[in-house]
Formats: structure tokens, C-alpha cells, sequence
């Protein structure tokens, strides 16, 4: 009887063997799915939180005064064609294509994904704004750092600015460079695209492909340095405006006043700036001064205005738990 029992035993180990078998894989594919679920899910959190970031440094802009020549809750600046409610409408539009630029960075897509749903960003700014340009430079450079915060993140690095510098440039920085290099044909280029070439100065390609010095080498070290002193977040954003019309050439004012309007604006810069900005007891009455004179001129500094959202993107990603 012993023995036909141990003989009963033997034949089913295989069986046995097999179907345990079949549970530990079960087990693993079970464990398996649900670690991605759980990623996916950190995912989706994560560019959440980018995206309400990105709209929000984009409302901080907005609403700072005074700055020189651009639209505020305040007025309309050198502007006719658009005021608050115009950028309001933008940005609500811009929403969703933050969370899904983020969550494209964290997927490691190329940049011709990134580029697609910028192309998409900008139709629906358009159709949001009635056919106004509110954001173009702005849905490019935030649209890079929220897509350079969701690689990093997925790569388990810090959101610091030297981390996303890193990212940007190492994962798409050939490709951007390749961008940058496309010329298109006239009739489809934007005026960015159409004053760098007629006056040979630098664009947002061009700043992309160098992974956005004008934010990592002047708009957060600017934000940095006011903070720093002591300086109030809106002292501090207006004080980071200044130093990059004081640096970047800007093609919104290239494209309505021309080289002597894009000099004009960075020796009014230079002079806030040298007189100690908004530590300076006046710095209120001087900046209101030079609005008045831009809005005169009808000189409007955009470009710098989207690189002070960026740089307040990247201040505000390296914050407590971003």
C-alpha cells in the first residue's frame, strides 16, 4: 500500500510542478500590471501637476504691472486686437496640451510627437482666441520644459534646472537643432520665422535647439538673485522681465518697430536695471514711465514676456514637491 501511494505521489509531481507553474506566472503578470498601472497612474498625476504649473506661471505674467508695452489685467498695453479676456481664453485652451506634452516626455516620444501636439496647442489657441496670436512662443517653450520635466521625473531624477536643461538637450537636442535648421517656404513662416531672417537674429527654433539659455542663463538666475535679496514674487518677475528685454531679441518687437525699436527697448531695460531695478525707491513710477513710452511707440516685448513664464515654470518645478 506504501508503495502504491509514493508511486501516486510521483506521477502527479509534474502535474503539480506545471500547475504551480502556471500560478507564479499568473502571479508575475499580475504584479506586472499592476506596477504599470501604478506608474501610469503617477504618470497621469505628475503631468497634472506640470500642466496646472505651466498655466499657472502663464497667469503670473499676465497678471504683473507694470510692464512695459504688454497686456495686463490693467489695460491693454500696445495692443488693439487683444486684452485679458483674450490670453484668459488662451490659456484655458492650453490646459490639456501641457498634461499631454508632460506625459509624451515621460514616455521618451520623439520630437516630432512633441511637435505635433504643439501644432495642435496653437490650432486650438487660435480657435480659443478668435485667430489671435496670444501664446505661440509660450506653447513652444513651456511645452519643452513640461515635456523635459515628465522625462526626468520618469527617469528618476530631480526637477531642478540643471536636470532639465540635461534632459532637454541630451534627448532632444539633435532633433531640435534639426528644426532649428528647416527654413520653410515665406508664406508659411510666422513673423518670429520671417524677421530672423531679414534681420539675422536668433528665434525660439533657435532657443530651443541650445536647450533655452535666455531661461536657464538670465530668467532664472535674474528670478533667483531678486528672490535672494529679499525681493516680493512680483518685484522679483518684474525684475526678471527687465533683464531679459534687456538680453533677448525679440522678435515681437522686431516685427513692429524694427532694429531701432529692439535697441530702444534693451537700453531702457539696461537703465532700470542700473538704477537697481525694483529695489530702487521709484522703481514703480520708472517702470510705469516706460509703459507709457512703449505704448506710445506701440512696442510690445512678448517674446521676453513667454520666457518670463518659463522661467517661472522652472523656479516653480524645483519647488517643494513638483
Amino acid at each position: 500500500m506504501a508503495h502504491l501511494y509514493t508511486a501516486s505521489i510521483a506521477t502527479n509531481v509534474p502535474a503539480r510542478s506545471k500547475a504551480a507553474a502556471r500560478c507564479l506566472a499568473d502571479a508575475q503578470a499580475t504584479a506586472s500590471a499592476c506596477a504599470a498601472l501604478l506608474a501610469r497612474t503617477e504618470a497621469r498625476a505628475y503631468a497634472a501637476r506640470v500642466a496646472r504649473l505651466a498655466v499657472r506661471s502663464l497667469y503670473q505674467e499676465l497678471c504683473l504691472y507694470p510692464k512695459p508695452g504688454l497686456v495686463s489685467l490693467v489695460d491693454n498695453g500696445s495692443h488693439d486686437d487683444m486684452d485679458a479676456r483674450t490670453f484668459v481664453r488662451s490659456l484655458f485652451s492650453l490646459r490639456h496640451y501641457f498634461r499631454q506634452i508632460c506625459l509624451a516626455g515621460w514616455d521618451n516620444a520623439a520630437f516630432s510627437h512633441l511637435r505635433q501636439l504643439g501644432i495642435e496647442a496653437e490650432a486650438a489657441m487660435l480657435r480659443a482666441t478668435r485667430g489671435i496670436n496670444t501664446h505661440r512662443g509660450a506653447i513652444f517653450s513651456l511645452g519643452l520644459l513640461c515635456a523635459s520635466a515628465g522625462r526626468a521625473r520618469a527617469q528618476g531624477m530631480a526637477s531642478s534646472p540643471a536636470s532639465l536643461r540635461a534632459v532637454l538637450l541630451i534627448r532632444w537636442g539633435s532633433e531640435l537643432a534639426g528644426h532649428a535648421a528647416v527654413k520653410p517656404a515665406q508664406q508659411h513662416s510666422s513673423n518670429g520665422l520671417r524677421v530672423a531672417a531679414r534681420y539675422a537674429v536668433s528665434g525660439a527654433r533657435e532657443e530651443g535647439a541650445l536647450g533655452l539659455p535666455s531661461v536657464f542663463e538670465v530668467g532664472v538666475p535674474a528670478l533667483l538673485a531678486a528672490t535672494a535679496r529679499g525681493a516680493s514674487p512680483r518685484c522679483a518677475r518684474i525684475d526678471t522681465l527687465y533683464a531679459l528685454m534687456a538680453h533677448v531679441s525679440d522678435s515681437n518687437v522686431y516685427h513692429r518697430a524694427g532694429p531701432a525699436g529692439a535697441q530702444f527697448v534693451r537700453q531702457q531695460a539696461q537703465r532700470f536695471l542700473a538704477l537697481g531695478g525694483t529695489a530702487h525707491q521709484r522703481w514703480h513710477t520708472l517702470a510705469l514711465q516706460d509703459h507709457q513710452n512703449f505704448v506710445g511707440l506701440r512696442l510690445s516685448p512678448g517674446g521676453a514676456a513667454d520666457l518670463l513664464a518659463a522661467s517661472c515654470l522652472v523656479q516653480a518645478l524645483a519647488g517643494p514637491a513638483a
